[in-house]
């Protein structure tokens, strides 16, 4: 490897570190505001989606079937199903829709 690429990963490591610290010692007692709170309640939903979402419709090589398992998931999640139930039939769903609509 050549030294610039030591050089971004050095560089990367202090970036990282520091957006991990900063909060750390800036921030010292409680968080009151309403709203900060429930923003920072939302991240690890958001972070999460943000991961998630692509890979849901780049799962399959066909788009339709990426999309109505998406939306049978989106349904029963809707309706308060639990996670195993979502799972379970948007697969299925989507296993159908690659029957249905084909390669």
């Amino acid at each position: 490897m050549s030294t610039s690429v030591y050089a971004y990963i050095a560089v990367m490591a202090a970036v990282t570190y520091v957006i991990r610290l900063l909060p750390l010692t800036v921030i010292r007692r409680e968080i009151k505001n309403k709203f900060i709170r429930s923003f920072l309640c939302y991240i690890p939903y958001v972070t999460l989606s943000v991961m998630t979402f692509p890979a849901i419709l780049t799962a399959t090589s066909n788009r339709y079937a990426s999309a109505a398992g998406f939306l049978a998931a989106l349904i029963l999640a809707y309706r308060r199903k639990s996670l195993i139930t979502v799972a379970l039939f948007s697969s299925a769903v989507v296993f159908l829709a690659e029957l249905v609509f084909g390669m």
